[in-house]
């Protein structure tokens, strides 16, 4: 048997109630990271968090990267480098105050 189809077998996917728990942990994080943890609610972090899963995904996927079956943890990172770099983007597109 392939040991890459048993990998993939191990590492259930995120339901909706992960992805809304991964990304408010990971927008969360993002945001203390970033410094705008103090103008970021809950709703907010989450939908950050689950923006930047979708954008940490497709960028590791461009350097070839297998975002699938490598586990919670590999999920949580890349939500979080996701959400980091959207809050990047967010900070040099919005005007200061």
């Amino acid at each position: 048997m392939d040991t890459t189809l048993m990998a993939l077998g191990s590492a259930p996917p995120l339901s909706f109630l992960g992805w809304i728990i991964f990304g408010g942990l990971a927008g969360w994080l993002a945001s203390v990271i970033m410094k705008t943890n103090d103008r970021t609610g809950i709703v907010l972090n989450v939908v950050v968090g689950v923006i930047g899963g979708l954008i940490g995904g497709w960028i590791l996927a461009l350097f070839g990267v297998d975002t699938v079956g490598h586990g919670w943890w590999f999920s949580f990172l890349t939500c979080l480098l996701g959400a980091i770099i959207l809050l990047g983007i967010v900070r040099v597109v919005t005007p200061k105050r």
